[in-house]
This record gives structure tokens, C-alpha cells and sequence, in this order.
């Protein structure tokens, strides 16, 4: 008797433990369950700092495994940046070219586009990419294997492979704008249009992207608005060179952010990208801060962005 129920459960185990072999590991992203989830944050990169949106899903495609690596997955690093030496942040160990190698750590997937655009815009021997057009996406991937981005020879050709594959070029024109559904602290909500303008929304704050041939008389003309309140509330001045795809805003900005609490400023930051960013008055960026006007903060210092910094 003993012999059967021995037998039975050694059979009922079995069963079990070929029940479990045959459950399903963890799905894993695939390349439109990527594109889904950052294009979004891929837009507003780049009509923040002009780094092509299809560039910036290819490499984080390419980079992440679609976001499957341990690196995307631990350290929500989805390009694959390392620490370099200017690096304040948290860091994850890995092996790449050599064994335990430094790469950056980021609180979330979004700190670590913003990351990626501000690497290519503050290091010199990026800084021919971006007098190509936006639309451009070959010349960018081939610029960026160049510039020695990547050690893969084959590095370009695997970018635009992915972006014409996934028909990402789409992304780059700046009518494909981010969703209301995923705000982050640059949403861009659409709110309305005016003559043939698009109104967004950052922080409560109405905004526009400036065109290619744009001019803070045209943009002023176009919305039946002074240039005056456009430097006014962008705290720029007549000298201020306009760029395509920069974010102007057409009401005055807020005496603090709601989306964030902080920002540790990164090299090539400025207190006036800072204010623009997150739809602070540069006044009040300082005084929250307990910052003497027109003072420059240190690379890696923390910005308050809602509450007063406490005081030394």
C-alpha cells in the first residue's frame, strides 16, 4: 500500500514539476512593445534638444535589447552610456569591452533619454550632427559611428536597419507628438492650434516649437502677440538666437514645478535650460535655490524645483 502511494506521489510530483518546466518565462519586450512605450519621450527629446526621435528608439533598441538587457532592466540605462568622469550619479558594473566596467544608473527609464540627449549635445565631437537636418537619419547614424559612438563597425548600418524596418523616420516629424496619456515634466499635450501652430502644454504653461525660419516677430504676428512677452516669458532678450525645434513659451511661466522635486544639473546645463525645461521663472529657479541672480551652480549640483532649499 505504502508502495502505491509512494509511487502516486512520486508521480503527482512529476506532473508538477513538468507543470512548471512548461509555464512561460517572462515575457520580453519586442520592438513595437518598445516604440509603444518610449516614442513618446523619443518626440519630446527631440524637440527639446534636436536629437532625431528615430535615433534615439533605434539606439535605445539596438543598445537595450528593447529594453530586455540587465542593464536596461537594473540600471534603466537604455544606451548603453558609462560613467566617464563626470558622472555624479549612481553607477551598475558590468563587462563590456573590459571586465566590471563603470555604466550609468538612472531613478527611471525617462532620466536616462534625457541623459542620452544631453551627452550628445554637450560633447564637442558630437556637435556636427546637429547642423544636419533632422530628417537626416542616415547622416546622424553614420555620424554618430564616426564620432566613435560605438565600436561596431557595422554600428551605423544596424541603426538604420532598425529605423527603416520600424518605419521610425515617422517619428522625426514634429506634427508626431507625444500622447496626453504618459505625462512626464515635459508633456506635450496638445491644447489647441493657432494658425497653423500647435499649443502644447509643460507645467500648466502654454508653448510652441520654433521652425526652421522662425523669428520672434513671425511667432509673435502669428499668435497676435507681442514680441515683448515673448522675451518676457521666456526670459530671453533680443540677442536670444532662435533654434528649430526649441520650446517657447506663450504665457508666463510658474514660481515652481509640479512634475519634479529636484534636478542635479549636468555639464553644459545652464540655470536658464533648467527654467525652460520645467516652466520655472529663472528669478524664481534662483530664489528657490538661495542663489544670487545670474550665479552659475556647479555640474552636479541639485536644483530645487517646488520647495525652498533648506538652509545651510
Amino acid at each position: 500500500m505504502r508502495t502505491k502511494i509512494g509511487l502516486l506521489f512520486s508521480c503527482w510530483m512529476l506532473v508538477f514539476a513538468c507543470g512548471l518546466l512548461a509555464q512561460p518565462s517572462e515575457r520580453k519586450n519586442t520592438p513595437t512593445d518598445y516604440i509603444t512605450k518610449y516614442k513618446d519621450d523619443a518626440v519630446r527629446e527631440m524637440q527639446l534638444y534636436r536629437v532625431p526621435a528615430s535615433i534615439t528608439l533605434a539606439q535605445g533598441m539596438l543598445e537595450s535589447d528593447n529594453g530586455n538587457s540587465a542593464l536596461a532592466v537594473y540600471a534603466n540605462n537604455h544606451f548603453g552610456i558609462k560613467c566617464h568622469t563626470d558622472w555624479k550619479g549612481d553607477s551598475y558594473h558590468q563587462d563590456d569591452d573590459e571586465k566590471h566596467e563603470c555604466f550609468r544608473k538612472y531613478p527611471s527609464v525617462y532620466d536616462s533619454y534625457v541623459d542620452h540627449s544631453q551627452f550628445l549635445k554637450n560633447r564637442q565631437r558630437y556637435a556636427g550632427l546637429f547642423e544636419l537636418k533632422i530628417t537626416d537619419y542616415k547622416g546622424w547614424a553614420r555620424g554618430l559611428k564616426a564620432a566613435g559612438y560605438a565600436t561596431d563597425p557595422r554600428y551605423a548600418d544596424r541603426l538604420i536597419d532598425i529605423i527603416e524596418r520600424n518605419k521610425l523616420y515617422e517619428y522625426d516629424k514634429l506634427e508626431s507628438l507625444p500622447s496626453a496619456s504618459s505625462p512626464k515634466p515635459n508633456a506635450g499635450q496638445v491644447t489647441s492650434a493657432i494658425n497653423g501652430r500647435q499649443v502644447f502644454l509643460n507645467n500648466d504653461i502654454k508653448y510652441v516649437i520654433v521652425k526652421a525660419d522662425d523669428t520672434f516677430s513671425k511667432i509673435a504676428n502669428d499668435l497676435n502677440m507681442g514680441v515683448w512677452q515673448l522675451y518676457k516669458y521666456n526670459d530671453m532678450t533680443s540677442s536670444t538666437a532662435l533654434q528649430a525645434g526649441m520650446l517657447l513659451y506663450i504665457q508666463p511661466k510658474r514660481r515652481r514645478a509640479e512634475s519634479a522635486e529636484t534636478h542635479t544639473l549636468k555639464p553644459g546645463e545652464t540655470m536658464h535650460d533648467i527654467s525652460q525645461r520645467y516652466g520655472i521663472r529663472l528669478k524664481s529657479l534662483y530664489k528657490l535655490n538661495r542663489l544670487e541672480y545670474g550665479t552659475i551652480p556647479k555640474s552636479g549640483e541639485v536644483l530645487h524645483l517646488r520647495k525652498r532649499k533648506p538652509a545651510a
